[in-house]
């Protein structure tokens, strides 16, 4: 028999659904009466909450367990997230960590961990028809900007990526959970929610109702100031989504929406079921409806098969586009995807080459859209302290990092004047003005 942690740390991995249930998880180690601590070397229990999308995910976790177990303390150690779901049995085998859970199953982090301390090594990668929001305790404590799933999982089934086989299919969180939710996170501090979802704008509630008809609806919670979501799929872009960004004032400028490639065959062989022109077509009624609004996107490069032409297609659509902000990567084979079985795979030293020429083109376009922020007024909320003295670090509106000086604390939201542009960040001036001014 181990004896019972008093203390833990969760490391979270990969992306914003997994920040989320990294918080929700150490919410449950705090329910239970375990205090948080910021380094894993300290803890008597470490949550590696891991992402499953990029290669040699399995490997990085039993380097992170090595090296946790390098110190001398023998914490113990749960495995969680995609790779625990993936790769479960394998784990426990392979390290003999005290916890494997999924994504799915991590409100049964207490039983586990009691489990565990009673000498037993505890797996739980079900996938329960139950949600699990019901079990996880109510939200307490926040900052001034938090995240909310909604939706997990996904149908879509592009040939390169696991998250159907690691999140199961598409499922959608109850309508009134969901506001009961945010209504929460507001009283805990929030002040601007971001939505999360595999495909979170393929969230319904069942009878009609749409992402559209949710952020209208969380729009009326006093006290939240804006709303965001991420992370999209062209083929759930409805109109009322659309009309949402030209109504609501609330809804920021903002918009995630990944393509992958700028090749109709690469698209087609992906099965991500859009084409580059109605992709761009799309964007086309974005604009239209929000005439500011900020574009990002994802992108694979080497996708097997992949040709020269076909790449130069996709620096043809980055440049038609205009991204402020994108994630690009090499494409990296998942095991069980239909993609991983194709042979003709791109050379290790072209795919870096292709990755070099697109990052080029990304950064240059979000520096230029950061330099035509310039001159503008616009509401920053602030996030936390800078590096420097007296410096503060807030988001605008378009999600562009803002620096500031002032006496101004965290959760404010404030008018300022953006001045310098950098390739990451801007610099801001206070500016006592009313932000409905466009210009300093």
């Amino acid at each position: 028999m181990k004896p019972a942690p008093k203390t833990f740390a969760v490391k979270s991995f990969g992306c914003q659904m997994n920040v989320y249930d990294g918080e929700r998880m150490a919410e449950l180690m705090t329910a239970e009466g375990m205090i948080p601590t910021a380094d894993a070397n300290d803890a008597d229990l470490v949550v590696l909450n891991t992402c499953h999308i990029r290669e040699r995910a399995t490997e990085k976790v039993f380097s992170d367990i090595g090296r946790l177990r390098k110190h001398g303390r023998a914490p113990m150690i749960a495995v969680a997230g995609c790779v625990a779901q993936a790769e479960g049995e394998e784990i426990v085998r392979r390290a003999k960590v005290d916890v494997v859970v999924g994504p799915q199953a991590y409100h049964n982090l207490p039983r586990l961990v009691a489990e565990a301390v009673a000498g037993t090594a505890a797996l739980d990668t079900d996938m329960p028809a139950a949600s699990k929001f019901g079990a996880l305790p109510a939200r307490r404590k926040v900052g001034p900007s938090a995240f909310l799933t909604v939706q997990e999982g996904c149908d879509k089934f592009c040939t390169y990526c696991v998250v159907p086989y690691t999140r199961g299919a598409e499922v959608s969180r109850p309508f009134a959970a969901i506001v009961d939710e945010a209504k929460a996170l507001v009283d805990a501090g929030a002040r601007e929610i971001t939505l999360l979802g595999q495909n979170v704008n393929a969230w319904t509630d069942g009878d009609g109702r749409g992402l559209h008809d949710l952020i209208r609806t969380l729009d009326r919670i006093p006290g939240l100031a804006r709303i965001r979501y991420t992370t999209s799929h062209p083929n759930d872009m409805a109109q009322g989504l659309i009309d949402a960004h030209r109504d609501v004032e609330s809804l920021m400028p903002f918009l995630h929406l990944p393509v992958q490639a700028g090749s109709d065959r690469v698209l087609k062989a992906m099965n991500r079921s859009h084409s580059r022109d109605s992709y761009l077509r799309l964007l086309d009624r974005v604009r239209a409806a929000r005439p500011d609004i900020a574009l990002s996107g994802d992108f694979i490069v080497g996708f097997p098969g992949e040709t020269d032409a076909e790449f130069e297609e996709t620096i043809r659509l980055v440049n038609e586009v205009g991204y402020a902000q994108a994630f690009s990567f090499k494409y990296s084979p998942r095991p069980g995807t239909p993609a991983a079985d194709i042979a003709d795979h791109i050379p290790e030293e072209v795919m870096s080459a292709r990755l070099q020429q697109l990052q080029g083109a990304l950064n240059r376009d979000q520096l230029a859209f950061n330099e035509a922020s310039v001159g503008r007024t616009c509401e920053v909320l602030i996030e936390r302290e800078g590096k420097l003295p007296g410096q503060m670090l807030g988001k605008s509106p378009w999600l562009q990092s803002v620096l500031l000086s002032g006496a101004h604390k965290i959760g404010d939201l404030i008018s300022v004047c953006l001045t310098h542009a950098g390739p990451n960040s801007l610099t801001a001036i206070f500016n006592p003005a009313s932000p409905t001014k466009t210009s300093c």
